[in-house]
């Protein structure tokens, strides 16, 4: 089951407690202290883990909590520290602190992690009080609790290309088609309710990861349908693969469609709207007419000065070069960022 948001209550380990204790030996007449250290209580830690897509395995637990510390030692020795509590959540997770609403950290790639709640230090055994003036303390210190913490967590994934478009373009079926992903497929609209992610491998062991959105319908940005709540999935993607149908029974006329979906993606986000966009005309092999074509090509060269990719994912017309065509849009627009600046 697919899981996005979660909120969470999050306890590092108490640090253990100081010992009182006193020697007791044979020929010792003036045995001082020598009670032990508190163990260190264990720390909260979150850790970005490729292998994980989704946040619903952490969704069984309310609270999480660490290892305290164990107590001083009665013959000097400083007491176990707690173990750190590693929880392990998807790349693209953002962790707040749900009271002050601060970022604490964006684990953006598989190995990062951060130390959310820190553990309580050990209190100090009796044997630390000893003064040349008090040589028999009979009192220790308690550990320090540790740090506690309500956290929302937000996952936003990771993907190189992101699929918009309106309910029923045919989303799910390309990107079956252009990886190994097998999202639902069926003939009606709103058929994915999550996002799905797929890795498209090219002939020169070249990979890119794309993620299909649930279709976005008018009024998405302001929270109608289910588009809305994964639009930030497609934040972090570097292009944009805008399908349209062109079929007779298409929910809209192509170009209304374009330009519908251009509108919301504007209104959640200039910055995701301002990203690369290829345009694909999907589902072909369903129409022998070319004027809804000629027409959306206009309609995207008004808006983006782009052009139209035609594809059939059925008969996998224009499926190989759009996959050649995506991974040459990709390294363009990694040249570019790694060109140097003129001074």
């Amino acid at each position: 089951m697919f899981r996005d948001e979660l909120a969470l209550r999050v306890k590092a380990g108490d640090g253990g407690a100081g010992c009182v204790a006193l020697r007791r030996e044979k020929y010792v007449p003036r045995g001082g202290p020598i009670g032990g250290d508190g163990g260190k209580g264990g720390d909260v830690v979150f850790a970005a883990d490729g292998n994980y897509n989704t946040l619903y395995h952490l969704t069984h637990q309310p609270r999480f909590a660490a290892e305290s510390g164990r107590p001083g030692d009665s013959k000097g020795g400083t007491g176990r520290s707690g173990r750190d509590l590693l929880l392990l959540v998807p790349p693209g997770t953002r962790i707040w602190d749900h009271r002050t609403g601060a970022l604490l950290k964006d684990l953006e790639a598989a190995g990062q992690r951060v130390v959310v709640c820190r553990g309580g230090k050990g209190g100090r055994g009796n044997r630390r009080f000893a003064t040349p003036t008090r040589q028999t303390p009979r009192f220790a210190e308690p550990g320090r609790a540790g740090e506690a913490r309500r956290l929302r967590l937000e996952l936003r994934m990771i993907a190189d290309v992101g699929f918009i478009g309106m309910p029923n373009a045919g989303k799910s079926t390309l990107l079956s088609r252009l990886s190994a992903a097998r999202p639902r497929v069926a003939a009606y609209p709103f058929t994915t309710i999550t996002p799905n992610l797929g890795i498209l491998k090219g002939d020169d062991a070249r990979t890119c990861v794309l993620a299909d959105l649930p279709g976005l319908i008018e009024g998405a940005h302001a929270g109608k349908g289910l588009g809305d709540q994964f639009l930030r999935h497609i934040e972090r993607t570097r292009l944009l693969l805008h399908l349209v149908d062109v079929t007779p029974v298409a929910l809209k006329p192509p170009e209304e469609a374009y330009r519908l979906v251009r509108r919301e993606i504007e209104s959640y986000s200039p910055v995701l709207a301002a990203k690369p966009e290829i345009v694909v005309a999907t589902k072909m092999d369903a129409t022998s007419s070319r004027r809804p074509l000629t027409t959306l090509a206009k309609v995207v060269r008004e808006v983006s000065g782009g052009e139209v990719w035609e594809t059939s994912a059925v008969t996998g017309r224009g499926v190989p070069e759009l996959a050649r065509r995506l991974f040459n849009a990709l390294e363009r627009m990694k040249g570019e960022l790694e060109a140097p600046r003129m001074m």
